[in-house]
């Protein structure tokens, strides 16, 4: 059957295929939930498992620190709240704001309550670091409001033999500044925590992220951490999901940064810090303004994996759209109105290459029949129709696997830009990040690519395989059901535009063939 298809056939299926096997991936192999904290004794346990020359595994990492302390500092700002506890980590921090409320509603909470925290510190030395474990640090204030300027507060931690300080500057925006000090030089490594476990959709990623000081960006997925890696001149490090993000950023170029895995092979990062050390922190949103306008470093923690190199100007194209509009929905519809123009040579060629093998199917239908038995006539007299007629049998298919890469680029846009977030369009649509509780935009984007399919011309040989091609549109409506409004919303744009390009097309080449019959018509006349 497969062998029959035209490539542009093929492709429609094996994007089908691909829909049908993420789908089915993510129903039988779902996240797994964390697991619940481990009591004193196993952290006790997991003490003594320290090797002598380099921090214990990652494993007992997170066994240790998943323990619950009390809240020491509370950082109140009107759009979050962050709690620092009595081991000096970052133990919590809420987003106030509706627009980035999780799936049950709730204020997100961006420190998991399992997994390393942000601030954690572990001593090479195994007495040093159990003494540290169970000892509290103190603050010189228990409560601070973050409205108008920045807020300093010191964190000190008295062992037996050695004093840590912690000077933490909170800043509006969500980010801070450390400084840290030890009374002695003892071998000590710094934590960055574990990424926010808000979001996640099918086909986004998540893990940990370094991005060095020659541009060369390293992520580490969940599931797919393999032993210990280390890296030096970095520029910043992050934990990140679909839309926030633990960030560290502003090391010494000399500081070496370390990756191992935990239980469940995901990404645990943390760096060998000296005996005075200052570096700064960001815990939000990857929202690039603000990242942009903290350090444009930070811009790189927005990954868009594979197609970063065509997504990162598209979103900076949407961005700029958006400052024109104000409204993310418009923007996303002047966006694809711009893809459409600068594809619209290749689209128009690929619209013309499929009318005309339309226009020679039968002859070609015919020419198979003839020589049936004799593959290499066949070939032979199919080959001399296409010339003839101007057709090619790739004409079609190559215009849209050059558009697969922008489709991807501009799926990634849409999916990871955390600006859709709580951003209404118009009319029902309130929130471009989320799916469409009424279902309207995917049943339009349905209804649409059905049209299309009764525009478009089609040189189906086989009857099941044109029943196939008739049902994607149900297919695709299914899965597009509980995709964002914002990418709905893009992919149901670009069929209209696709409708408009290819009804041109249609009566372009109904105009020439009238004016053909019409020429034939007077020189019959003529010849009479």
């Amino acid at each position: 059957m497969l062998d029959k298809m035209t490539p542009n056939q093929r492709l429609l299926v094996a994007v089908v295929l691909s829909v049908l096997f993420f789908a089915a991936y993510t129903a039988i192999f779902p996240a797994e939930q964390p697991e619940v904290a481990k009591t004193n004794t196993q952290i006790e346990s997991a003490q003594k498992a320290q090797t002598s020359n380099q921090p214990q595994s990652s494993k007992i990492e997170e066994e240790i620190v998943a323990n619950d302390l009390s809240t020491l500092v509370t950082v109140n700002n009107s759009k979050f709240i962050l709690k620092l506890d009595t081991l000096g980590r970052i133990s919590s921090k809420v987003l106030l704001q509706d627009k980035y409320n999780n799936k049950e509603d709730q204020h997100a909470e961006l420190i998991p309550a399992t997994g390393t925290k942000p601030l954690f510190v572990r001593f090479l030395d195994s007495n040093l670091n159990e003494e540290a474990l169970k000892v509290a640090y103190t603050a010189d204030v228990s409560e601070i409001s973050l409205e108008d300027k920045s807020q300093k507060v010191t964190l000190t931690q008295k062992l037996s033999n050695l004093t840590v300080t912690k000077e933490v500057t909170f800043y509006t925006d969500g980010h801070y500044d450390v400084k840290m000090s030890l009374s002695d030089d003892k071998r000590h490594f710094i934590y960055l925590g574990q990424r926010p476990e808000i979001t996640k959709q099918m086909m986004t990623v998540t893990g940990a992220m370094v991005y060095t000081d020659n541009e060369i960006v390293t992520i580490i997925e969940d599931g797919d951490a393999e032993g210990r890696k280390t890296f030096s001149g970095v520029e910043l490090i992050s934990a990140f999901d679909q839309y926030s993000a633990t960030i560290m950023y502003g090391f010494a170029k000399e500081t070496n940064i370390i990756i191992e895995r935990d239980r469940e092979n995901n990404p645990v990062i943390y760096f060998e810090a000296l005996k005075d050390i200052s570096f700064s922190g960001y815990i939000g949103q990857k929202e690039y303004k603000t990242l942009d306008s903290i350090n444009p470093v930070l811009t790189n923690a927005i990954e868009y994996g594979w197609f970063t190199f065509a997504s990162k100007p598209l979103f900076q194209l949407l961005s700029w759209l958006h400052g024109i509009f104000g409204n993310w929905g418009w923007s996303i519809i002047a966006l694809t109105l711009l893809i459409r123009l600068v594809l619209y040579p290749l689209t128009y060629k690929g619209m013309i290459s499929m009318q005309k093998m339309k226009d020679i199917a039968p002859l070609v239908k015919a020419a198979q029949a003839k020589h049936k038995g004799d593959p290499q006539r066949t070939n032979a007299v199919v080959m001399e129709l296409y010339k003839k007629h101007g057709a090619n049998p790739l004409g079609g298919c190559l215009p849209m696997v050059l558009q697969i890469p922008v489709f991807f680029a501009i799926y990634r846009v849409l999916l990871n830009a955390v600006e859709l977030q709580g951003a209404p369009w118009m009319f029902w649509v309130n929130d471009l990040s989320r799916m469409d509780n009424t279902f309207v935009l995917p049943i339009l984007m349905g209804a649409s690519m059905y049209y299309q399919q009764k525009l478009t011309p089609s040189n189906f040989t086989d009857p099941m395989q044109e029943k196939i091609f008739k049902f994607l549109p149900i297919i695709f409506t299914f899965f597009f059901v509980t995709f964002p409004s914002g990418l709905v919303l893009y992919w149901f744009v670009n069929n209209l535009f696709s409708i408009g390009q290819q009804f041109i097309v249609n009566q372009q080449f109904k105009n020439a063939k009238d004016a053909e019959i019409a020429a034939h018509k007077h020189l019959e006349k003529k010849d009479d």
